[in-house]
């Protein structure tokens, strides 16, 4: 039987993953290997949205955005690769009853040094010709947010920690962890019976973590939470707009780089569950009359609106809908899991902050606490929310 020893096992090859084997290379660590059980970024990774924005009631979210769109703005000066990115901004926009919230986190925000302000519906009209605005009360802007591709970003993270030294293999699914005499982990057994043996292993497995880690004794309250996103053709293609976060409306609509639009649900109050493994890939057809609904009202003079496509992804969800980034309650394992919806516009920041807490136990992220991300925070009842919460958008700000 081979058995391979390496300092840090990745187990998952998402973005996620890829972000973490990175900034350990970017801080001297190539003792590194990561495993994926199918071919980088074939999870849940290439169904992202791509959304990039720093607009959270959880400063420490916030936070790790802001820091985001730094990484993404200068991708090609760090990476020799743009990752897809494209700055053409974000805005919220709400209704009456959520321009409190909206409010005090633009406040918040702006504490923290983020690029964003309120602007009135006349901005509005100007950044979005065409949207009607009459049922929008108040709207946030940041100029700096915008749209990228989560499997371009994961690509180019593993590019270039590639290039540092770090081992990747593809088609190389986990069995199970591996536990030594006193628990703790210790690597992992490969499907086909390799050992590799690892003073620190960290589990970046999105949805599929729970059935690694709960048999080594640290289960994880972690589901995949259907998804469902409708490709929209206007008639001709939209012109270089904001991503629209519309919590009047409950949803969010994106431009895509062809000109057509990427619509998504926000209204998570009646959530589905899949399973990863196996699920239908498209809408179903109540969520694309709500989408024809939803659009029709949002922008009436679309010249010849049409369907395109459909497609679902997951989100591998916590109770909190906010990420595990930290230490298990058992040794030699880091979670890294549960980022529901969060996970690409925090990636370069998820990467930091594992690289920081498996090397030194803190971290030197500007404004991010690592205790709000910690594993026991269930048990202990003090869940991860937003201070100001938006009614009708759950928690997913």
């Amino acid at each position: 039987m081979t058995t391979t020893t390496t300092r840090f096992l990745i187990v998952g090859g998402g973005l996620e993953g890829l972000a973490i084997a990175w900034s350990l290379a970017d801080q001297g660590e190539t003792d590194v290997l990561v495993v994926e059980r199918d071919t980088l970024c074939s999870g849940m990774t290439g169904k992202s949205s791509g959304v990039v924005r720093c607009h959270y009631g959880t400063p420490s979210l916030a936070a790790m955005s802001w820091y985001g769109v730094d990484i993404f703005t200068r991708a090609t000066e760090i990476f020799g690769d743009d990752m897809a990115f494209q700055q053409c901004g974000y805005v919220v926009g709400v209704a009456e009853n959520n321009v409190a919230p909206l409010e005090a986190n633009v406040a918040m925000m702006q504490e923290l040094g983020i690029d964003v302000s309120l602007i009135a519906h006349d901005k509005m009209a100007e950044l979005w010709p065409g949207l009607h605005l009459d049922d929008f009360a108040a709207f946030a802007y940041e100029p700096l947010g915008g749209r990228g591709e989560a499997y371009m970003a994961g690509m180019a993270f593993g590019a270039s920690a590639r290039k540092l030294g770090v081992k990747v293999r593809q088609s190389s699914p986990v069995a199970r962890l591996l536990t030594g005499a006193d628990g703790r982990v210790i690597g992992a057994e490969m499907a086909d019976g390799e050992l590799i043996h690892a003073d620190t292993v960290i589990v970046a497995a999105g949805p599929w973590t729970p059935a690694l880690t709960a048999p080594v004794g640290a289960p994880v309250d972690v589901s995949a939470q259907r998804a469902q996103l409708v490709l929209v053709d206007q008639g001709e293609p939209t012109p270089l707009v904001p991503v629209l976060s519309d919590l009047a409306g409950l949803s969010y609509i994106c431009r895509e780089p062809n000109g057509e639009l990427l619509v998504g649900n926000s209204d998570h109050a009646l959530p589905q569950y899949i399973d990863p493994d196996n699920y239908v890939n498209r809408a179903d057809s109540s969520t694309i009359d709500k989408i024809v609904m939803k659009m029709g009202h949002r922008l009436p003079d679309m010249p010849d609106p049409r369907i395109t496509s459909s497609y679902v992804g997951a989100y591998d969800v916590t109770p909190d809908y906010n990420p595990i980034i930290g230490p298990a309650p058992v040794d030699g394992l880091f979670l890294a899991t549960g980022f529901s919806g969060h996970g690409y516009k925090i990636s370069p920041a998820v990467g930091k902050l594992v690289a920081d807490m498996v090397l030194t136990g803190t971290t030197t992220l500007k404004n991010v606490d690592p205790h709000d991300f910690r594993y026991s925070r269930f048990a202990e009842n003090d869940l991860l929310l937003s201070l100001n919460p938006y009614e009708g958008a759950g928690e997913m700000r």
